[in-house]
């Protein structure tokens, strides 16, 4: 599997970093040359990471818990909607809005106006209004959408978040810090890994390896998912197998 996944990742330019005049003395241990002005990534330390990070978040998903899938970049905010959808977690992918996590409740509480302006302009209650008002709440209602939908289904913290370049959404891994919400990020070399708990070294920027890297994430959870499902349904057939390790093991993911 690592030979097969060093070929992806290669192919996908994750290799790549920025130029060496931008780089973070702190990625050196990441950093296995440079090449003309650009920094080379160490293709072994991306694999180290991944392996950790996937691990890790099959043991999340099995457990039952919520990953949040953060990436507002241009280059990120498609394939992060699109993967996170595809496994069944919550993702911002427009705009962080200030207090996601650390104001979790006030932020949801602004769900139930994005519900309730759906309901009116899905309604014949937008009748009632004059076209100047009609106008106004459905801008409101599509910047909402636009910032609130990904989360809509967050019902509670996550367990994790998940983001792409840590110097681009240093805010959701500063609360999420604050709170003591493991953090798993793509770093590249500007970055500091010491931001977050289990930083993946590679290129942030190419939309192939942002693609790449979240795809294997999601796969992750999705695997977590399936052996949870299949463990549920032994138990429910009246079989005593040996019960799943499902306790989040952050530090045992960390060290290996």
């Amino acid at each position: 599997m690592a030979e097969v996944l060093v070929k992806q990742l290669v192919e996908a330019g994750v290799h790549f970093g920025h130029r060496a005049s931008r780089w973070n003395p702190k990625m050196g241990p990441y950093i296995y040359g440079r090449q003309k002005l650009i920094h080379i990534i160490d293709v072994r330390e991306t694999v180290r990471g991944l392996l950790r990070a996937r691990k890790y978040f099959k043991q999340v998903a099995a457990s039952g818990s919520l990953i949040l899938f953060v990436g507002t970049k241009r280059q990120a905010s498609d394939t992060i909607e699109r993967e996170a959808n595809r496994c069944g977690m919550p993702f911002v992918s427009q705009r962080w809005l200030g207090g996601t996590l650390t104001n979790f409740r006030t932020i949801r509480s602004r769900l139930g106006r994005l519900e309730e302006l759906e309901e009116i302009l899905g309604g014949e209650k937008i009748q009632n209004y004059s076209k100047k008002m009609q106008s106004s709440l459905l801008r409101e209602k599509r910047k909402m959408f636009q910032n609130l939908n990904g989360i809509r289904t967050m019902n509670r913290l996550p367990e994790s978040v998940f983001a792409i370049d840590p110097n681009k959404e240093r805010n959701s891994i500063r609360e999420a810090t604050k709170l003591g919400i493991t953090t798993v990020s793509l770093i590249d070399t500007d970055c500091d890994p010491d931001l977050v708990d289990l930083p993946i070294p590679g290129n942030d920027d190419s939309i192939r390896s942002i693609e790449l890297v979240t795809r294997i994430m999601a796969d992750a959870i999705l695997e977590g998912k399936a052996e949870a499902a299949v463990a549920e349904h032994v138990e429910a057939e009246g079989s005593t197998p040996e019960a799943p390790t499902t306790a989040i093991d952050v530090k045992g993911a960390i060290k290996s």
